[in-house]
């Protein structure tokens, strides 16, 4: 076995173990899935912690602002693993005419963090499994496995809990659900090498047309392509070991700030 799939194993198995560990502690455990690669690899993680079949929701949040093709990977992956897909929306923001062009932070904050905020008192999750990466985004890098949101949804990224020996307790108080983030220790070539391993559906958006190709998946007016020949998995992945652009460099760049995403994290965005 090579390295690289001694790798693939040790990440597989303590990404299944967070998974089956917050399935023991949670009453109500819901999976978020945007579509992208990484929230479908955590979804694939899912089936194979209890044997093929998801034991809870997966949950899509839908700004009304998504591209085509994401809906159509939605469908039909929804369909073919047989998920008990949630599609939350904040029509109430949308009626009141909340858009990408009216500010990106009022536009993430209510057509995805309140979306999420009114669908979890609705349904009492206590829990959701999110696949962000700490090597995504510098703010990302401060999560925790186990990651509280208190009664406000608001994240306290200066007051968490130390993981230590592979041990995460629920807080006691002052707390409205956990996030879970079982690949927080992948990478983005992991997540593609995985993906090449498991022989996972792909969003084709992320394959190379015209001379580019998307990296991280978002909303239409928030996301652009960057270049690439990439069109294949296989092509994917020998352009990451050596492409200087980082993975979100065609989203929205006033909303991917340090200080902007921090401030978005804090309130509980995503």
């Amino acid at each position: 076995m090579s390295h690289s799939d001694n790798n693939l194993v040790d990440l597989e198995r303590k990404s299944i173990s967070l998974i089956r560990e917050a399935k023991a502690q949670f009453r109500n455990l819901a999976v978020m899935w945007s579509t992208g690669k990484d929230s479908t690899a955590t979804l694939w993680l899912c089936k194979k912690a209890f044997f093929g079949k998801i034991p809870f929701p997966a949950i899509h949040i839908d700004t009304s602002y998504k591209f085509p093709e994401i809906y159509e990977f939605r469908d039909k992956i929804a369909k073919e693993w047989n998920l008990d897909l949630i599609v939350a929306k904040n029509k109430r923001a949308l009626d009141n005419g909340v858009a990408p062009d009216k500010g990106k932070l009022d536009c993430c904050t209510q057509l995805k963090t309140e979306a999420l905020r009114n669908l979890l008192k609705e349904k009492g999750f206590d829990a959701i499994i999110l696949a962000i990466r700490r090597d995504e985004h510098g703010i990302r890098a401060k999560e925790r496995y186990f990651s509280p949101r208190d009664e406000e949804f608001r994240w306290h990224h200066t007051d968490q809990q130390a993981e230590l020996w592979d041990l995460y307790v629920k807080p006691s108080e002052d707390f409205s659900h956990m996030r879970v983030h079982p690949i927080l220790h992948w990478t983005e070539l992991d997540v593609w090498q995985y993906v090449r391993r498991e022989n996972l559906p792909v969003n084709p958006l992320y394959f190379a047309r015209d001379g580019k190709r998307y990296r991280s998946l978002g909303c239409m007016p928030c996301t652009v392509p960057v270049s690439s020949k990439a069109s294949t998995i296989d092509e994917i992945i020998d352009e990451l070991a050596t492409t200087k652009t980082s993975e979100r460099a065609g989203r929205a760049q006033d909303k991917e700030k340090a200080y902007m995403m921090q401030k978005l994290r804090v309130l509980g965005y995503m």
